[in-house]
């Protein structure tokens, strides 16, 4: 069934960072958590502007027709330009903003995720960030006391193609690690590997461990050259 809703539109190519579409994320205890993503939209397409133009004043007038003299004639507005900075705290957006309209959707229900022939996407590591998508989201009026503005729901993600991620490669096991020696495999789960464990003839110290509290026990010697028990 086609669109009804002047402020529901379809933007194009369009890139997603800071990604929650798999499960709901809530930056603090205090509120709901929600599915969401930050969304990059092009300026090189006038298009997508002109649908976000267009949006925000069908959510604006049916705002005003909703809360009335309450809901201000000029709204605060989500949509930002990532050529400037940010109003959360007047620093530069992030590289990856640069050209691009900025804006946070989100909803509480997660959005339908689908590939591009319409089948759903249910691994989560196919929606990180940086990712290339066509998303559906609806403009809305919110009236709080001391915050009325223009915000976005997040409806409907395609995913597009893959990106570079955004933040950094993730690190592999390989990078950050290197194969352990036979002795340390070996050890039980938990267990403390003792420096002492790859050196033949060496007791285990754990193993020469009183029994009970007050019981004695001996070191077996050595030979210094051979490393054998004497």
């Amino acid at each position: 069934m086609a669109n009804t809703n002047p402020a529901h539109i379809v933007l194009t190519n369009a890139r997603l960072s800071y990604t929650h579409l798999d499960q709901p994320y809530s930056q603090s205890s205090d509120s709901t958590p929600k599915y969401s993503a930050v969304v990059l939209v092009p300026k090189s397409d006038p298009a997508n502007r002109a649908k976000i133009d267009a949006a925000i004043r069908a959510a604006t007038e049916k705002a005003r027709v909703k809360y009335g003299q309450a809901f201000p004639a000029q709204p605060k507005i989500s949509v930002h330009d990532g050529d400037g900075v940010r109003p959360s705290d007047g620093q530069p957006f992030g590289e990856e903003c640069r050209g691009c309209w900025v804006f946070t959707a989100s909803s509480k229900t997660r959005p339908s995720i689908v590939d591009g022939n319409l089948q759903p996407i249910l691994d989560p590591t196919q929606l990180y960030s940086g990712i290339y998508a066509n998303v559906g989201v609806t403009f809305f009026g919110y009236n709080a006391s001391q915050n009325k503005g223009i915000g976005v729901a997040l409806d409907n993600v395609q995913k597009v193609s893959d990106g570079e991620p955004l933040g950094g490669a993730r690190a592999s096991a390989e990078d950050d690690f290197a194969a352990l020696p036979q002795a340390q495999q070996q050890a039980a789960p938990g267990q403390p590997v003792s420096r002492y464990a790859s050196q033949p003839g060496y007791p285990n110290p754990a193993a020469q461990q009183p029994a009970y509290p007050g019981q004695a026990f001996s070191v077996p010697q050595v030979d210094p050259i051979t490393g054998q028990p004497l």
